[in-house]
């Protein structure tokens, strides 16, 4: 039978003057239905009645509801009708549901004749909602008795409801209902009693936590409005939980209970098998038909840049219930590269306009080999020290990475001024046909020319080299800083060599003497001398022909290269020890990308008092000596929250135009597909160990040719097609 919410209180049996507020329909199959009108018109003309004709629930029996108890313990707001269910009661008596209210208190239980102990009961935390944690009913601090059916000495049931001497009046309803479909999957705890603030507190009232409940209770009460990825979340012990669903809230007995799990979600179904009270409670929302928790942690596993399996073991050791990864993989497919694509390409376009407007912008190119199979390729803006393409090409195809990123900027209007990269021959190559200006990272040389100079150092008769190999290096960032044409820059180069003698006056007019002021030197030892083997190899270093040519080209610009910070930031999301897809590798390469523009940045943290703030580094190296360095304020994870919502309020709903996005990127295919791949077997049967090598080498005396000896070898393994004899 349906169930109504009608627009007026109105029931239109003849003579029914307080209608209850549960009104039902009449049912659809005739011969029900012409019952239904005989009783609701009592033997008068039923033409006049409208269409939609509603009874109450006062006229009908308690059996012939199905949520009766539920009802009666605030449990349930409305009666739910039973199918076949008939109108059998003219006039409602006082044991009847329509004069029956919805009890704020009922509680059945057993005890003892002759015994004045109330029953003991106590709170159990869980991760209920906060409908379901709420009370249903509180005590008064007044002297209640329950009815109790004595049966000689022994127990009984409690089998009616006696209502408190001062009970808690239900809200009152409102005037007016909407009509409304009966929800079979209604809430048996809508429209319970609420907890009074100003009640007189239980004997269980701890004064300690009354400031975390009440705070609690709040954010419980905010959260209903809060986005599903936002609530916060807790670890449940299952014992804890379980406690929750023992015993049924309406007659205190034991219930059946069935759980059901599906990765970190849990569904509890519990049945009493006396009053059929039944209730359904799940640990976490569902969107559609996947747990929320499932994608929530699939998406942060993902944009954290860390491991499934490292959280799997982590899982494993608390006993915590996680998914399979193959379910990690659907997830990332599905929801949460398509929204990484989208967020960077969103990022970049951005940074793209904004770098139109200007009117020369310089670059800083770079490219990480990251594995056998694959290499990236980032593209800087010096001026802004953001990141602004990543592309993810071939490990032999390095070229091919510049030239995309090249062709990504002319498209999008930024003129360049010049371009920063290593020193590799086919960029070279590229940026001189293409008439691009081009300047070497100093940070590479400079590691070049210190390797050199440690290696000469550490020869007998050139110890006295490694006074000077810190001030060499300072001198490289000097050159670059300081100079504006290359010609300037190899004469400020080639002046150390005079600086070491002691010699602060040069031949060469650009650089005609040293800057700094003369010293009355109190240790001649530590200046080389010309003609000595030490000062010879020093020389032949510095003024290599390869070194002056790049020397001349040193970039002016950022002397500090910032792209080893980011390479840094990529092995933190992209681990070398780990093989990804190409998919998956490139959308770890964007999430870096993201963290590194966010906190670039960042100033340096202070303390309390306001001074900044330093941190003692020690070397690895114990000759060297420790030095300060500042510490940065924390970093900052915007970009997660940002992925988290489109994750789950566009993607989610909608993910094929997300998908689009990503299909557009070229997949280059597998470099070794192309090779024929070795039968299983075969290699299994060729596998020999270092323990059973001797075993292998046997003889085996055949039954046709006896006393001839055969000798098996070791079968050679196999080798990779790639792999040279």
């Amino acid at each position: 039978m349906s169930k109504v919410r009608a627009r007026h209180e109105n029931c239109f049996v003849y003579g029914c003057k307080n209608p209850h507020i549960s009104l039902h329909k009449l049912p659809p199959a005739d011969a029900l239905r012409k019952q239904w009108l005989d009783f609701v018109c009592n033997g008068n003309d039923s033409s006049t009645l409208p269409k939609n004709v509603l009874v109450c629930a006062n006229h009908f029996t308690r059996d012939c509801f199905s949520n009766f108890g539920q009802y009666i313990g605030g449990f349930a707001s409305k009666l739910r009708l039973k199918e076949g269910s008939l109108p059998t009661i003219r006039n409602s008596i006082s044991n009847e549901p329509g004069d029956i209210k919805p009890a704020t208190f009922q509680l059945a239980e057993r005890r003892h004749v002759a015994c004045q102990t109330e029953p003991e009961t106590r709170s159990v935390g869980t991760q209920l909602s906060f409908k379901t944690l709420q009370p249903h009913f509180r005590s008064e601090g007044v002297q209640a008795t329950v009815a109790v059916s004595n049966i000689g000495v022994g127990t009984s049931t409690v089998t009616s409801v006696h209502m408190p001497s001062s009970p808690i009046q239900r809200p009152s309803k409102r005037p007016r209902l909407d009509l409304e479909e009966e929800d079979e999957d209604e809430d048996p705890f809508e429209g319970s009693a609420s907890l009074a603030a100003s009640q007189e507190l239980d004997d269980t009232y701890d004064p300690t936590d009354s400031s975390t409940v009440l705070t609690e209770s709040m954010d419980m009460t905010a959260g209903e409005s809060c986005p599903t990825h936002k609530i916060k979340k807790y670890i449940v012990y299952e014992t804890c939980l379980m406690e929750l669903f023992q015993a049924c809230p309406v007659c205190q007995l034991a219930c059946d209970v069935k759980t059901q799990k599906i990765g970190t979600f849990l569904l509890v179904e519990q049945l009493c098998p006396k009053c059929e009270f039944s209730r359904q409670w799940k640990s976490q929302p569902v969107l559609g038909s996947t747990p929320a928790g499932n994608i929530h942690l699939s998406a942060a596993v993902y944009l954290s840049g860390a491991s499934f399996f490292t959280l799997e073991k982590i899982f494993k050791a608390m006993e915590l219930q996680l998914f399979q990864y193959d379910i990690f993989r659907r997830h990332a497919r599905m929801y949460i590269e398509p929204a990484v694509v989208n967020k960077w390409k969103t990022t970049q376009d951005v940074m793209l306009n904004q770098l139109s407007e200007e009117e020369k912008v310089t670059v800083r190119a770079n490219s990480l080999g990251h594995c056998a199979k694959f290499g990236s390729h980032t593209m800087m803006d010096l001026k802004t020290n953001t990141v602004i393409d990543i592309q993810l090409v071939e490990s032999n195809k390095e070229k091919q990475g510049l030239r995309r990123s090249l062709a990504l900027l002319k498209a999008s209007g930024v003129t360049l001024d010049s371009i920063v990269t290593d020193r590799h021959p086919q960029i070279q190559r590229f940026l001189r046909e293409n008439n691009i200006p081009q300047f070497y990272d100093v940070l590479h040389i400079e590691k070049g020319i210190s390797k050199k100079l440690d290696k000469i150092s550490e020869m007998s008769d050139c110890e006295q080299l490694q006074k000077w190999i810190p001030s060499i290096r300072n001198h490289i960032y000097w050159t670059a800083a300081t100079s504006t044409t290359g010609p300037e820059r190899v004469a400020k180069w080639t002046s150390v060599l005079n600086h070491v003698q002691d010699i602060h006056t040069h031949e060469d007019p650009i650089f005609p003497k040293c800057l700094h002021p003369l010293r009355i030197t109190r240790d001649r030892s530590k200046w080389l001398e010309a003609g000595t083997p030490v000062f010879d190899k020093m020389k032949k270093v510095m003024t290599n022909r390869k070194i002056l040519q790049d020397i001349a080209k040193l970039s002016p610009h950022h002397q500090t290269s910032s792209s080893e910070a980011f390479h840094s930031v990529i092995l933190r999301f992209a681990p070398k020890n780990v093989v990804f897809p190409f998919l998956g590798m490139l959308c770890r390469l964007y999430l870096a990308g993201l963290y590194y523009n966010e906190n670039a940045n960042r100033q340096q943290a202070i303390t309390t008092a306001g001074d900044p703030l330093f941190k003692v580094h020690f070397p690895k190296d114990r000759d060297e000596k420790c030095s300060a360095q500042p510490v940065k304020a924390e970093p900052t994870f915007r970009f997660v929250d940002d992925l988290m919502d489109l994750i789950f309020e566009n993607v989610f709903v909608d993910p094929e135009q997300y998908m689009e996005d990503l299909v557009k990127i070229p997949i280059p295919a597998d470099p070794f597909a192309q090779y024929e791949r070795p039968d299983k077997e075969e290699v299994i049967a060729s596998y020999v160990s270092r323990f059973n090598e001797e075993a292998v080498r046997t003889q085996h005396m055949s039954p046709e040719s006896e006393g001839t000896t055969t000798l098996t070898l070791r079968p050679r393994k196999p080798q990779h097609p790639l792999t040279k004899d």
